[in-house]
């Protein structure tokens, strides 16, 4: 039963006999009602040209379009970088990052995923200092550019999400200003209209120049925007 079905159902009355009757309907109907949503998410991600054109790009996932357009608009990516992508499942910024040329990359990620050749991929949490100390041993200095795609988990509940998301963001930001090389560029993942205020103010401190994007690659629907920071200074 849903934390929802919890909330509204209080249990049978003295007098309900056919509780049980109601509640296996109650079952079925959210059977369905996920059966639905997945039957839309597959529909659309067979009519999404990003995962078609992923397919035959030989990236992981569409997300590799929204990074090359990012770095389109504002070059962030440049050869010889050294290169950290934090939530770096299922790969495919990673992939964009070492196609642009990057020397060293490496990423972290609560989910496994395959190897990517020259990448050095740690499963673990960026809140634990010991998966973060074995994913800095991959690369030979600090990083010129850190890249977040990390999003939460929904839950329907948009204020609820919008703090989820805001506590991802300043963690990453956080992980930036400890870890960039002077000069070095962050990027985002940031939903709700963008970065909020203090944070919007502390990158401001710390960079020469924020600004958001918002990727044609993005669904339209969809309300992730990107945050991008250039020119780290401590």
């Amino acid at each position: 039963m849903s934390d929802e079905d919890k909330r509204r159902w209080k249990g049978p009355g003295a007098d309900r006999k056919d509780s049980g009757r109601r509640m296996s309907e109650r079952k079925v109907i959210a059977r369905n009602a996920r059966t639905e949503s997945s039957k839309r998410w597959i529909e659309r991600q067979l009519q999404d040209p990003y995962v078609r054109k992923a397919k035959e790009d030989g990236y992981r996932s569409r997300a590799a379009f929204k990074l090359l357009e990012i770095d389109e608009a504002a070059a962030i990516l440049r050869k010889g970088q050294r290169v950290i992508d934090l939530g770096c499942a299922p790969g495919g910024w990673i992939q964009v990052a070492l196609q642009k040329g990057a020397s060293e990359v490496a990423g972290i990620d609560l989910l496994p995923l395959d190897p990517i050749e020259g990448a050095h991929i740690i499963e673990g949490d960026v809140n634990n200092p010991e998966d973060v100390a074995r994913m800095m041993s991959g690369l030979s200095g600090q990083p010129d550019l850190i890249l977040s795609d990390m999003a939460a988990n929904t839950t329907g509940h948009k204020q609820t999400d919008h703090l989820r998301t805001v506590a991802l963001v300043e963690m990453a930001v956080a992980f930036a200003i400890e870890h960039l090389a002077e000069g070095g560029s962050f990027c985002a993942k940031v939903f709700q209209g963008g970065t909020t205020k203090e944070l919007l103010v502390l990158l401001k401190q710390h960079f020469r120049s924020v600004k958001h994007i918002k990727p044609s690659a993005s669904r339209a629907s969809s309300p992730e925007i990107y945050v991008v920071a250039k020119g780290f200074r401590r």
